[in-house]
């Protein structure tokens, strides 16, 4: 951790809480289906003061071998949840949560979610509407459509939240 990290946080919660924290987060997005290493280094830069943290920090406050870290911010860089930045006058890299993050992960599902619905389409016409595998196949597209016009709707209640509470 950073030296400003690794004293007691300013709520009073010192290094072991934020560690079980951790854990218990990265358990649960390990259970989700996100890879072990990468859920604790995301969890870990989630926890942390500033959402930004070198490997050496990361290795040291998860146990981990620089190799871990490093395979975990390659796949958490791939899928667009942590970026790397330079620390200013270093050659160092840090590792950085976007400042957005859940509602740009939720955006790109959402832009998933038409491309599905558009194979399926193409698919639910190819196979036939008078076949159970077309019929089947055109609810799951028209699932899609219907997640994608609630996601909208969703995207912009959380922004009209977001900006209520901070104004």
């Amino acid at each position: 951790m950073g030296e400003s990290e690794m004293t007691t946080k300013t709520d009073g919660t010192g290094d072991e809480a934020v560690s079980r924290f951790v854990e218990r987060f990265a358990a649960e997005m390990t259970a989700a289906g996100m890879q072990r290493m990468a859920s604790r280094v995301f969890a870990a830069l989630l926890a942390s003061e500033t959402a930004s943290m070198t490997s050496a920090e990361l290795a040291e406050q998860l146990r981990i071998s620089p190799a871990a870290v490093s395979g975990a911010i390659g796949y958490l860089t791939r899928v667009g949840m942590v970026s790397r930045e330079r620390d200013p006058g270093t050659r160092r890299d840090r590792y950085v949560l976007h400042n957005e993050l859940w509602y740009e992960t939720f955006t790109r599902r959402d832009q998933v979610l038409v491309r599905w619905e558009k194979v399926l389409d193409e698919g639910a016409t190819t196979l036939g509407a008078d076949s159970a595998a077309g019929r089947r196949i055109a609810e799951t597209a028209e699932f899609f459509a219907f997640l994608h016009g609630e996601m909208a709707g969703i995207m912009g209640r959380w922004r009209a939240h977001k900006e209520a509470r901070a104004g």
